[in-house]
């Protein structure tokens, strides 16, 4: 007996366009509740432009995931977010920026 191809349900249809970044909050290097960050996850499908990380001073090529961080307490607009490399980010308590960002 053949096999039935059933029809799949659509993809993306009413989903938010950017559900696949996820947005969380972390705190300073050194776990101070006074550096509070919102960082953004950015996935290599949705980044279209490169970057300079702040962390290494190196650039984030086009198609490289990474993640997006600002500050939490300051109101800043989108001069005020930073690209990082996911390494790089994730270790910046054993290191400061390269650059100035804040």
């Amino acid at each position: 007996m053949p096999r039935r191809n059933r029809a799949q349900p659509p993809r993306h249809r009413g989903q938010n366009l950017h559900a696949s970044a996820t947005v969380r909050t972390e705190y300073g290097p050194a776990g101070a509740e006074s550096e509070r960050f919102t960082v953004r996850t950015v996935p290599g499908s949705r980044a279209t432009k490169s970057y300079r990380c702040p962390g290494c001073d190196h650039e984030i090529p086009p198609g490289t995931a990474h993640v997006v961080a600002w500050s939490a307490d300051a109101i800043g607009g989108a001069d005020d977010r930073r690209h990082w490399h996911t390494g790089c980010w994730s270790g910046r308590a054993t290191r400061s920026p390269t650059r100035r960002w804040s």
